[in-house]
């Protein structure tokens, strides 16, 4: 008899009766765990050194040994991994006429709005493995090809964005007979009103639209809000009519973790809830409520960073295997890329992620970039150690917070070492829960944005304030409770003043940080220092207007008079004050 060892694999344990026994009395942190699906692939050594798991005795780990030796493994239960599934070049038989699908067209779009071309074609078998279709797209010299998708009920679309203006002509081509080598035209208009095209990377460590106007990412979290009901979603949105954030983190999954223990309305894939999924089939359903959702952000001016996997699971969307990773990754791109708000986030907290491998990762990022013409804003957010961000298909570092206590303070550090902007998706949250990722004050939520503004970065908020209904920000989105987003609308208002409408890092005092634009332009915070005065020493020959700037009162106060060289502000000694010097 084999006996279960700290070499067998988790899964393997918890698939025996005897052995899940004396695994649940042990290590019920491991079997409770919200991520315990994403655990299963480890060896019970591994779960038995987990960060989060209280951590056993001596002589306990001894007898848990001993225990699990006692009970027959049996053959350990082989891994298998389904193999690709290749379109169908069969599909439709030599009688159906090539081309011979009904095609609409629309007369115009918008240069970076959506042309959307639908396609009524065959439904038989399974539409979304059996059929492959593209558009190839041309205008002047420009060709683009855009991967088409099954929407569900004999619809095929393909979703071209223009990237600028002008008569554009397409033709498929499908491994459907009546699907393949269609035809047809439309007139690309200039942009509308709001229309500034897709964001993307500017001078370095910034971003602006691509008509060249600035965009300040101020964003926040509310990972699970389409997942929610009807009526939340909507009160969610009422919310971000005046909450002033610019950019959503939200997930394509569902999520289960703390307070999150309901049950979507719709899911991704076709099957039962907590039941085996057909991962060949998606629910076209769950993809148009996400799609309405995107474009209500973006109608709000509101970039969607859209995270395409998260460990916090329990329906099995985060282990779907290699093939079905791909295939999804692939039809979520093709159906969301020709939104021009749409930036793609990998994953939140990837090294959680048990099962996946960098080597996934980097093949994930190669199916965005195949299947992705418009180039979207693309990254990956981690849990503990940093991915390597030096990746050329990185456009941005999204970080999380590396100390309890410090992280905005580390922005500037990452900027040089990386060489990106710097976005800290999350430095902890607002709110009163009893984890420490979440209970920081509002005062504490706007001195982080200041630390990090002022050293060239963008700061990331959300909210954990505990109700009876258990609908917290981050998760569920809702209403917004704390004080920190009225004082940071503020801060985007003196960083949008900035000349170019960004911040860098200017070289600092030993104990505080300055930021600006060279000598013209010049912010130094005091954060939770309170000085009843500073002593400034400035570029002689450039006269400055002083602004003493109460970041949690919201306040402006000019001096009186110009100043030049050295001179002395007083100061209120109070906490979260900033001085702002701006060349006259």
């Amino acid at each position: 008899m084999a006996g279960f060892t700290g070499a067998s694999r988790l899964g393997d344990a918890v698939g025996n009766a005897q052995a899940r026994a004396i695994v649940q009395r042990a290590l019920p942190g491991v079997i409770n765990s919200p991520l315990f699906i994403q655990l299963r692939s480890l060896t019970l050594d591994e779960a038995v050194a987990l960060p989060f798991v209280a951590a056993l005795a001596d002589d306990e780990l001894e007898a848990l040994w001993r225990q699990l030796a006692d009970v027959d493994a049996g053959e350990p239960a082989p891994v298998v991994e389904p193999e690709p599934i290749q379109p169908n070049l069969g599909y439709e038989p030599d009688t159906v006429a090539r081309g011979s699908a009904r095609v609409r067209v629309p007369h115009t779009a918008e240069r970076w709005g959506v042309a959307e071309i639908v396609l009524d074609g065959p439904r038989h078998g399974n539409p979304f493995v059996d059929v492959e279709l593209t558009g190839t797209f041309r205008s002047g010299e420009a060709t683009i090809e855009v991967g088409g998708f099954y929407d569900g009920d004999g619809r095929y679309l393909l979703r071209f964005m223009p990237p600028h203006a002008g008569p554009w002509r397409f033709v498929t081509a499908s491994t459907a007979r009546s699907l393949d080598g269609i035809s047809g035209q439309f007139e690309a208009v200039d942009a509308g009103p709001g229309n500034h095209g897709p964001v993307r990377v500017a001078d370095v460590f910034h971003f602006a639209y691509e008509d060249g106007a600035r965009y300040l990412p101020i964003g926040t979290t509310a990972y699970a809000w389409t997942h929610q009901p009807q009526e939340l979603q909507e009160k969610t949105l009422r919310t971000l009519d005046t909450a002033g954030f610019t950019k959503m983190r939200m997930c394509v999954f569902p999520k289960a973790y703390l307070f999150n223990a309901n049950e979507p309305e719709l899911y991704p894939f076709e099957g039962e809830p907590l039941g085996d999924w057909d991962f060949t089939r998606f629910n076209p359903a769950f993809f148009r409520q996400l799609e309405r959702r995107i474009q209500d952000l973006a109608a709000r001016g509101i970039e969607t960073d859209l995270i395409l996997f998260h460990a916090y699971d329990r329906w099995g969307f985060s282990d779907m295997g290699a093939a079905a990773d791909d295939r999804y990754v692939q039809y979520v791109v093709r159906r969301l890329s020709a939104y021009r708000s749409v930036w793609w986030s990998l994953a939140n907290e990837y090294d959680l992620l048990r099962s996946k491998t960098t080597d996934d990762w980097e093949r994930f990022a190669g199916i965005i970039q195949h299947n992705d013409p418009v180039g979207h804003l693309t990254s990956i957010h981690n849990c503990f150690g940093f991915y390597d961000y030096s990746r050329p298909w990185i456009t941005h570092c999204s970080v999380q917070r590396v100390d309890v206590y410090r992280t905005a303070e580390n922005t500037d550090a990452w900027r040089e070492q990386w060489g990106k902007p710097v976005v800290i998706d999350e430095c902890a949250y607002e709110g009163d829960i009893d984890q420490g990722w979440g209970n920081i004050t509002g005062e504490e939520m706007t001195r982080r944005f200041w630390e990090g503004a002022v050293r060239g970065g963008y700061v990331g908020h959300g909210e954990t304030y505990l109700n009876d209904r258990e609908e917290l920000w981050w998760s569920k989105g809702g209403e917004l409770v704390g004080e920190s987003p009225a004082r940071i609308r503020f801060l985007a208002q003196l960083t949008a003043e900035a000349p170019n409408g960004v911040l860098n890092p200017l070289r600092g005092d030993w104990d505080a940080p300055w930021g600006g634009a060279g000598d013209e332009y010049r912010i130094v915070y005091f954060g939770f220092n309170r000085p009843s005065y500073r002593d400034v020493v400035a570029k002689r020959g450039i006269r400055y207007r002083v602004d003493v700037i109460d970041t949690w009162n919201m306040t402006i106060e000019t001096l009186p008079g110009t100043f030049e060289g050295s001179f002395r502000v007083p100061l209120p000694a109070r906490q979260y004050m900033a001085v702002r010097l701006v060349a006259c």
